[in-house]
């Protein structure tokens, strides 16, 4: 049995794509995932399914997500080793006094390139800051995700991939429930 934590985009923000996390939880449920657990109202669910394959996982759940809610949602699919990965790999984390709440993580569909960073021409966006990492994106804000042009629809259309974005509080705290699993 493998554990996948499955990120949706878009869901329950702005009274769009309105989905009950009791609601998704009991439609994965009776498709056969097991152990079916979400984290606040904006996507975050872990299952356990003997599926191993994260783009089989994201692809069943999104087309789950369309035949009952009617929403085209896209899913990006991830393992524990990613969330480890953002404490481990994230550059903004060695600066002193760093304000966790300016920290965000894109989760990205595919691997990047480090030439992706080119294409994306954060230098545009100062004083925010950006950093590639395989199949992730850390993001310092400066003042804010709600100031600023370098979203996750900028990031998909800059980059041809599909990208969900968290704040580094829900990043931490889906790490702690990938343990506590």
């Amino acid at each position: 049995m493998t554990t996948h934590l499955a990120l949706l985009r878009g869901i329950n923000v702005s009274g769009h794509s309105m989905i009950k996390m009791e609601a998704l939880k009991t439609t994965l449920e009776a498709i056969g995932f097991q152990n079916v657990q979400t984290y606040i109202q904006s996507g975050n669910v872990f299952v356990d399914t003997e599926e191993e394959s994260p783009a089989a996982v994201g692809f069943k759940i999104k087309q789950e997500i369309f035949k009952a809610f009617g929403h085209e949602v896209p899913v990006v699919v991830i393992a524990k080793e990613d969330l480890v990965a953002c404490f481990k790999n994230n550059p903004f984390l060695k600066e002193k006094d760093i304000d966790s709440k300016k920290l965000y993580v894109a989760f990205i569909s595919t691997t990047l390139q480090s030439t992706s960073m080119n294409d994306l021409r954060i230098s545009q966006f100062k004083p925010d800051e950006a950093s590639i990492d395989g199949c992730r994106i850390f993001i310092k804000y400066a003042v804010g995700a709600g100031k600023t042009r370098f979203d996750q629809k900028y990031i998909e259309k800059k980059l041809n991939v599909t990208a969900t974005i968290r704040n580094w509080n829900t990043v931490t705290q889906l790490l702690k429930m990938y343990e506590e699993r």
